[in-house]
């Protein structure tokens, strides 16, 4: 067993400056940034091409069924990522887990830009798509709580939430950028241009991304909470066994923390933490997956509208992810929550009553207020206070397993039984319904969660 003294010397805190906040702060953004660019890059070849590339031996219908699969199968691997890499970064720290995470990510999206297709080598063209979204999905399932937990952790305390709002706003940049280089490709190429090479750039570009990224994390300091944890020596966490052997030593006891981060029965905290995922990733997969189709298919407007209105909204995130995280560190989490959330069940009717009007500037203004208060400001919030729930101990594995269970349930679920309620009703208020019972979940765990802004982060043992 390796030496279990903690003494002060490694338990001083650790300095760190303004340039390495901003590093970090970068390297947060800029990881998320790739994650829902990357997805986003797959989810729209998987829809427009791949069916043609990887699957032609089959009906159009069924080799898009089949592409949609395999863009489905990354979800799984997120999980598994969730918790290999979640269990990882607590034991040896966030800045090593992180530069491999973005390193699978980037490095899987550059090769399927070179796959061979299926008329090159048959049937191990899909099955090699496959394998390198299992590994994209691997990676990318604890790139944004590896993120979020490092940015938490980097910040001070008095701007926490304006600081780790940052990995929010990442996801609004890789979508976008993703949306981008395809509207770009879809209005310069040709149908021939784009199937034969065309659809390979965007991955390929990500290889510019992907080599920046890993840079600036090759450079990147460890989290100073981790450093600071009262069970890590020599920059590895002790093992259960080990923290019960220093606990017992002599001059030990509870007070140094470490029998409150080992001995807390857990639970509390993660379930706390589902409930208030659930109505963010609930109110996206309604908002930004289902509506978009709902609108196109079922409104007299233009197909366009819907997805320009979620470009429209996400621009508008820009300006309210940083606010809800700066209001956050003014007022508390707790409240903000409660108040976002219930302005959120509140205008659920209305909204959906623009939307369903019909008109171009009813869905635009219901899509964009919808996404902003319901997604996005939440989403502000989530980024911090999941991170304060959990203890130092454990924090990064909890943060993972509810965002990506929490995502799986809502998100997965969310715009099939929205779409077999309004086949059902024939009517729009289904939808509203969804988002009301969404948000009230996340009001509940609101209301039962403890107020954290300002918690140490240093403390081993969850908020409750």
């Amino acid at each position: 067993m390796k030496d279990s003294a903690v003494t002060a010397e490694q338990t001083r805190p650790a300095r760190r400056t303004t340039g390495d906040l901003a590093r970090a702060a970068v390297s947060g953004w800029l990881g998320t940034a790739m994650e829902f660019m990357d997805f986003q890059l797959y989810s729209l070849a998987a829809a427009i091409v791949f069916n043609k590339l990887f699957f032609p031996d089959v009906s159009p219908a069924i080799g898009l069924i089949a592409a949609m699969a395999t863009y489905g199968v990354g979800y799984v691997a997120r999980l598994a990522g969730a918790v290999y890499f979640g269990r990882m970064g607590d034991r040896i720290g966030r800045k090593k887990v992180l530069f491999l995470t973005i390193l699978l990510m980037g490095a899987s999206t550059t090769l399927i830009g070179v796959l061979p297709t299926y008329a090159t080598i048959g049937v191990m063209a899909p099955v090699l798509l496959v394998v390198l979204r299992l590994v994209q999905g691997f990676g990318a399932g604890a790139e944004i709580a590896g993120a979020t937990v490092l940015l938490a952790e980097y910040a001070p305390a008095r701007r926490r939430g304006l600081i780790s709002s940052l990995v929010s706003l990442g996801t609004n940049s890789g979508t976008l950028a993703a949306s981008g280089l395809w509207a770009v490709l879809l209005s310069v190429l040709s149908e021939d241009q784009l199937l034969s090479w065309g659809w390979r750039l965007p991955f390929l570009l990500s290889f510019a991304l992907m080599i920046f990224a890993v840079w600036l994390r090759r450079g990147l300091k460890e989290s100073p909470v981790f450093e600071q944890r009262a069970d890590v020596v020599d920059g590895v966490a002790l093992a259960r066994d080990e923290v019960e052997a220093v606990i017992a030593g002599p001059g030990q006891g509870p007070e140094n923390g470490l029998a409150a981060g080992v001995r807390q029965r857990k639970g509390k905290a993660f379930f706390l933490a589902l409930g208030l995922r659930f109505g963010q990733a609930g109110n996206s997969g309604v908002i930004q997956t289902f509506l978009v189709g709902y609108i196109a298919t079922n409104l007299a407007v233009g197909r366009s509208v819907p997805t320009d209105a979620i470009v429209y909204g996400s621009l508008a995130g820009f300006a309210t992810v940083p606010l809800v995280g700066l209001l956050g560190d003014r007022i508390g989490r707790r409240v903000l929550y409660l108040a976002l959330t219930l302005l959120t069940a509140v205008l659920a009717f209305p909204v959906l009553f623009l939307i369903a009007s019909g008109s171009t500037a009813g869905v635009m203004a219901g899509m964009v207020l919808g996404l902003n208060v319901g997604v996005l400001g939440l989403f502000s919030l989530e980024s911090v206070t999941m991170a304060e729930l959990f203890g130092a101990r454990t924090r990064f594995t909890q943060l993972a397993l509810a965002k990506e269970i929490g995502g799986i349930l809502a998100t997965a679920i969310g715009p099939v039984l929205a779409a077999t309620l309004t086949a059902v009703t024939g009517s729009w208020w289904p939808i509203a319904a969804m988002l009301v019972v969404y948000s009230l979940i996340t009001f509940v765990s609101a209301y039962l969660a403890p107020e954290t802004r300002g918690r140490d982060l240093v403390r081993l043992e969850d908020a409750v």
